[in-house]
């Protein structure tokens, strides 16, 4: 049995930069603002921790997200806070990893995690919202290279997001729904569209129209 390792850091702000874990763990990861965090956020962990045999989903909480607006963005440790109400569940982690690191870019928080945590099987989520403008990100190629992805669908985003660049560019690499549970154990590129997952929700619906969050 491989003990709990934590990652070395100076310095921790806000949240240790890695969660603990084992070798071997699948784990999932789920990057946002969470400005606010949400159920749809704990509900889309859930189902991705059943549909793809997951042992964690890591929460990571980014300074900012270089596609959005930051002037409604809450402090970190405000939403990190936020996020480990919401979470409310021992498989999910919450973590500023990316203001520890210093980078704003998923490229960057999949390489570090990578070089640091090769134990681990790790998934990327997202939402198929994000799929549709995955094309975008800096240096998306690299993301899809480096770890299977796991697309949680969003209608009315569904043929939007299939439909998209990125998507296009990996139909090749697309697995089965019905083999979402070894997706962790895929060499990447590879990913998954799954379904069955509704919820309307969204941080930018909860949102005041002066940044403050709805109660």
């Amino acid at each position: 049995m491989n003990s709990l390792k934590e990652a070395p850091s100076a310095s921790r702000p806000v949240a240790q930069a890695i969660p603990l874990y084992t070798n071997g763990m699948r784990v999932g990861l789920l990057g946002g603002s969470f400005n606010p965090p949400h159920r749809a956020h704990r509900d889309i962990s859930l189902f991705a921790i059943k549909r793809l045999n997951l042992d964690r989903v890591w929460w990571l909480v980014t300074p900012g997200n270089p596609l959005k607006d930051r002037g409604a963005l809450h402090d970190l440790g405000e939403r990190a806070e936020a996020a480990r109400q919401m979470a409310n569940d021992p498989r999910i982690d919450v973590s500023c990893l990316e203001a520890v690191i210093g980078t704003r870019y998923t490229v960057d928080t999949i390489t570090y995690l990578r070089r640091r945590t090769s134990g681990l099987r790790l998934v990327w989520i997202m939402g198929a919202d994000n799929l549709a403008q995955f094309h975008r990100w800096q240096s998306w190629q690299r993301i899809a290279a480096a770890v299977p992805i796991a697309v949680i669908d969003r209608p009315p985003q569904s043929f939007r997001a299939l439909s998209a660049p990125a998507a296009q560019a990996l139909a090749h690499y697309r697995i089965p729904e019905n083999q979402a549970g070894r997706l962790a154990d895929c060499a990447a590129p590879a990913w998954v569209f799954l379904t069955g997952m509704k919820s309307n929700l969204s941080s930018t619906g909860l949102r005041n129209p002066d940044g403050s969050w709805k109660k």
